[in-house]
């Protein structure tokens, strides 16, 4: 696994923005062109603190091309976390993210699943609509026991915020106490960031 101390995977349809994810929270910049397609799958890591000490998450973006899909079970192998991804102004990006959790869930059922809402920007500036309602995904994420955010890897909104909570909850030493951090997060912003558990 890299050296890493724990494996995140982030999974979804081709576009959606995985990579810029990635790139906002390891190097903290946004690539305005479009990226090319990744291939396969791509590696990244970042040491990160949490209760007062210091873990690596290995982080690997995999490829969203049907053409890859079976590879990907690969790359979610032993991941303690995973990011399912969907671009929040397209419908058929957040019904193939159902998908990626079904068959995560098939193969890696400890696998702690966090879902995203990718490009926020573009519909908090009114560039399109929200093509998903809010609370239809929010009650999705409730009942498969899922952590719901939305982010944009444009403005940086709730990107470091969600890694922050993975690597807070691989390290978690019960639920009562993942509880208490799910209130102090969904305190703090709750207007852009929804937390279901």
């Amino acid at each position: 696994m890299s050296g890493a101390d724990f494996k995140v995977v982030l999974l979804g349809s081709e576009d959606v923005g995985k990579t810029s994810l990635m790139k906002r929270y390891i190097q903290d910049k946004f690539q305005c062109r479009p990226h090319q397609n990744t291939i396969g799958a791509a590696f990244a890591s970042k040491t990160v603190s949490t209760r007062g000490r210091q873990f690596v998450l290995g982080i690997w973006d995999t490829a969203g091309s049907e053409r890859y899909y079976a590879m990907s079970q690969l790359y979610y192998r032993d991941a303690k976390a995973a990011i399912v991804c969907f671009d929040l102004t397209e419908r058929v990006t957040f019904d193939r993210a159902k998908q990626w959790i079904t068959e995560l869930r098939n193969h890696e059922e400890n696998c702690k699943i966090y879902l995203c809402g990718t490009k926020k920007d573009v519909v908090d500036d009114g560039i399109k609509a929200s093509a998903v309602a809010h609370e239809r995904v929010l009650q999705y994420s409730k009942g498969i026991g899922a952590v719901y955010m939305e982010t944009s890897s444009k403005t940086g909104l709730n990107v470091a915020e969600l890694f922050q909570l993975i690597a807070d909850d691989c390290v978690l030493p019960s639920s009562n106490e993942r509880n208490e951090s799910i209130k102090l997060h969904s305190s703090k912003k709750s207007s852009s960031c929804c937390l279901a558990s």
